[in-house]
């Protein structure tokens, strides 16, 4: 059995509601989701947390995404910290930097980054981070936070085999999108092939980064499982040892 480690089900993404696309997953093998609420307000990690609550094989992850920095509040803050202590929620994220789109100042993504990993500190949950060509300063900002002490993932991995040992040596697990099916991946067809088996997972990022052969359309939990067939390829190991292992590396890393 799988799990989809970083999926988005809010009415955003599925406005007909997420028990569908849960349903097609759990046919396809994946029994359990890691719903991730992030947006321009904290309505979708309302959402999430709600979700885990109703269902027993869901389970919320609620933060900011570096594109939101710029408009956080100390109201969006405390309110975080409240959703943080719920039971249901079992990470801080998806929270870091994105160099890329620079949707908020790079000044507002670093300073929202270091006040959430305290929080998450506070709260002794794991983070769940977002880093997209700001590789450099994303390790400098974990290690001088002391994010070390709640570990966490580096969701939907995208660099090389350099920043995935600095992240393995802060305590980091590293997950793997739809990217890793991609013929041009080779850095991160690389790191899945290399890292440690037991600290490697497995994710869609629904709905973006749709694995092959689906790349291009919207991509939904059940297809975790085309990610995990080729992270089993990279490695020379079987689809049943992946999910069986990954899915150990999931709940360890999440206490669920």
């Amino acid at each position: 059995m799988l799990i989809d480690t970083h999926c988005h089900l809010d009415a955003t993404y599925f406005p007909e509601g997420p028990d569908a696309a849960i349903e097609r997953a759990r046919a396809q093998g994946v029994d359990a989701f890691v719903v991730v609420g992030v947006g321009a307000t904290l309505e979708q990690s309302r959402q999430a947390v709600a979700l885990a609550a109703r269902r027993s094989d869901c389970h919320a992850v609620t933060g900011v995404h570096p594109h939101d920095a710029a408009s956080v509040d100390a109201a969006m803050i405390a309110e975080l910290e409240q959703l943080a202590a719920s039971p249901h929620v079992v990470a801080v994220g998806e929270i870091g930097l994105d160099y890329h789109y620079e949707r908020s100042p790079r000044e507002a993504q670093q300073a929202v980054f270091r006040r959430l990993i305290g929080l998450a500190r506070a709260a002794k949950k794991p983070i769940v981070i977002h880093t997209r060509e700001a590789a450099a300063d994303t390790i400098a900002i974990l290690t001088e936070e002391g994010a070390a002490d709640v570990g966490g993932i580096i969701h939907c991995f995208s660099e090389d085999r350099a920043f995935a040992q600095k992240a393995l040596d802060l305590g980091f697990d590293l997950s793997f999108s739809g990217i890793v099916t991609f013929k041009t991946a080779r850095a991160i067809q690389d790191v899945a092939g290399w890292a440690p088996i037991d600290r490697i997972l497995v994710e869609t990022d629904s709905p973006y980064l749709a694995p092959v052969p689906f790349r291009g359309k919207p991509c939904e939990p059940a297809h975790v499982l085309h990610t995990a067939r080729r992270v089993a390829e990279l490695r020379g190991i079987s689809l049943e040892e992946v999910a069986a292992r990954t899915s150990e590396n999931a709940r360890r890393r999440l206490r669920f």
